[in-house]
Formats: C-alpha cells, structure tokens, sequence
C-alpha cells in the first residue's frame, strides 16, 4: 500500500507539470489581448505609450520562454501572480470563492449518495416492478433535465408560493449557519437531483450484475438471510462502479457550475471561470486549470484507496 500510494504522488509531478505547460501555451493562441480590453474595451482613448507600460508591468513584453519559467516557478512556490484584471493576487481572487463553490459541491455529493444509493439497490432489487418503474421515470427526469433550468424553477416557485427568494449576499457557514443554509441548499437541491439520477442508475445496473453472480447464489444455498446476501455479499462490489461516478462528477461540480452559479447569484468558481475568459486574465485562467487538475488527481487517488476499503480483494502493488 505504502509503495503504491509513493508511485502515485510521484506520478503527480510529471501530470501537473504537463497540465502547466499545455495550459500556458494554449492559453496564449487565444486571440485577444487582455491589455488593449482592460484599457481600452470601452472606448477608453489610451495612448499606446501606456499600453505598453502596463504591457511591462505585468510582464507580458518578455519572451515566451521566460514567462513560462516564471509561471513554473510560481507553481512551485505557490505564487500565480496577480490577476490581469483586478490587480489583486490570483491566490486571493480564488480564496473568497472557492469556499462557495466547494460547500455547494459537497452538499450535491451528500444529497446525491444519501438518495440515489438506496434507491438504486431497491430498483435493482425489485427489478421490473413498480418501485423500479417509479425510480426510472424519477431519474430520466433527472438525466433530462437541466440543472440551471431546475434552478430557476425553484427561484420562481419561492417566490410564488412564499413571495421568498434565496438571499443573494453569501454568508460564510461559521458567520450564521442558517443565512448560509438558506442560499445554497436551493442550489445544492439543483444540482444534486441530476447528481443522484446519474448515480442511482449505474446503482441499479450494478445491483442487477452483481445479484445474478454465482458467488451470491452460493451464498443463498448455504441458507444466509437474504439481507446479509445483499450487504456482506453484493453491495461492496455493486458500489465500485458507483464510487468512481461520486468522485468523477464531484470533482466537476467544482468547476461546472457556471450556469447554475448565474441562476442563483452565486459569485464561486464558476462565475470567476466565466470572467477570467472573457477578461483574457492568463494567469487567473491558469491557476483556476491547475486547482481543477489538483481536484481530479486527489479525488481519483482517493477513489482508488477507497476500491480496498469497500472489496479487501483488491490488492496494491
């Protein structure tokens, strides 16, 4: 386990190191100057002296190669600059929102494990009968659609049946717990409902594989209640699958919520995603690729130790 777990952090240099590079010169084929739209994208009657003093400022006159070594060297000691736009350090810019948009990630992951996993092992259970026909209906419901339409929705049902709208001021959780409650459960709701359908339809296919597997029919023969046929026996390896959906769309969550941050006035990840693009702000662009890039290898190295927790068959070598 422990050489294992050595060999995978190793692995993480040369991916992040791959991601940093691709993402810098990537970045630099887009069209647009980030310069001539801060100074002059209204309108402004910027001379061209200024522009190119800002230009040195920021460090955007020096050869490519150089930039690049510096954005390295940032990675390394944890220092992206400042933000073209804003003038303030990317490390801030990110700070005050991704707080935001991670609790809204956690409590989707939450609602949708706590619904989906019990209903998708009923459905696979009692397949072909009414409660698997009510779960399908529920989850292409959910498959179809769209987590920012739901969003609106719910604002509009609010305010027609308690002439109420979710505050659009974000209060930390530690400052008032129900202020904070009261803003992000609404977009939670939204975007765990389609969370949970994914999860409880690979559930119930998996539930259905793995009941028809001859160890569980050995285990029926030696006469074990049905119950520790389905717990002790089929639901670890029926979740496998399950626990790579779980983290695979949680680590999207943390960057895919741009829509359903608009609905609901959110200023998290998303939104600063939206921004930074269309700012042409390279070094918040960059840093908001490396913090999503850091999320997936973490939540798959944890996918990946958690395959022995839930089947003790799976060995690290």
């Amino acid at each position: 386990m422990g050489s294992y777990l050595l060999k995978r952090l190793l692995l993480v240099i040369p991916t992040l190191l791959g991601v940093a590079v691709l993402v810098f010169f990537m970045l630099r084929v887009v069209p647009g100057d980030v310069i001539e739209l801060k100074l002059r994208g209204d309108g402004g009657n910027v001379s061209a002296q200024v522009v190119a003093e800002e230009r040195e400022r920021l460090g955007l006159n020096r050869p490519l190669h150089v930039q690049l070594g510096y954005w390295l060297k940032g990675l390394v000691t944890l220092d992206f600059g400042i933000s073209y736009w804003t003038n303030r350090p990317v490390v801030e810019e990110i700070g005050i929102r991704v707080g935001l948009t991670l609790q809204v990630a956690i409590m989707s992951a939450v609602i949708a494990v706590f619904f989906a996993i019990p209903l998708g092992v009923l459905a696979g259970l009692y397949r072909n009968s009414w409660i698997d026909y009510c779960l399908r209906v529920v989850t292409i419901a959910g498959l179809a659609v769209p987590s920012f339409w739901l969003g609106m929705m719910i604002v509009l049902g609010l305010l027609s049946l308690f002439s109420w709208s979710p505050p659009v001021t974000y209060t930390p959780f530690y400052v008032d717990p129900i202020a904070n409650m009261s803003q992000l459960i609404w977009p939670a709701l939204a975007v765990g409902y389609r969370y949970s359908a994914v999860v409880a339809r690979l559930v119930r296919s998996s539930v259905i594989e793995v009941m028809s597997e001859d160890y569980i029919r050995t285990a029926r023969a030696k006469g074990l209640f049905e119950r520790t046929v389905v717990i002790r026996h089929a639901l670890g390896n029926a979740l496998l699958p399950a626990l790579t959906v779980v983290g695979l769309e949680f680590a999207f969550l943390l960057g895919g919520l741009v829509v359903t941050e608009q609905v609901f006035n959110l200023n998290g990840i998303g939104r600063l995603f939206v921004d930074a693009v269309a700012h042409h702000d390279f070094n918040l662009l960059q840093a908001l690729v490396m913090l999503i890039a850091v999320m997936f290898i973490t939540i798959n190295l944890l996918v990946d130790l958690l395959y022995g927790v839930l089947d003790p068959r799976i060995l690290y070598k």
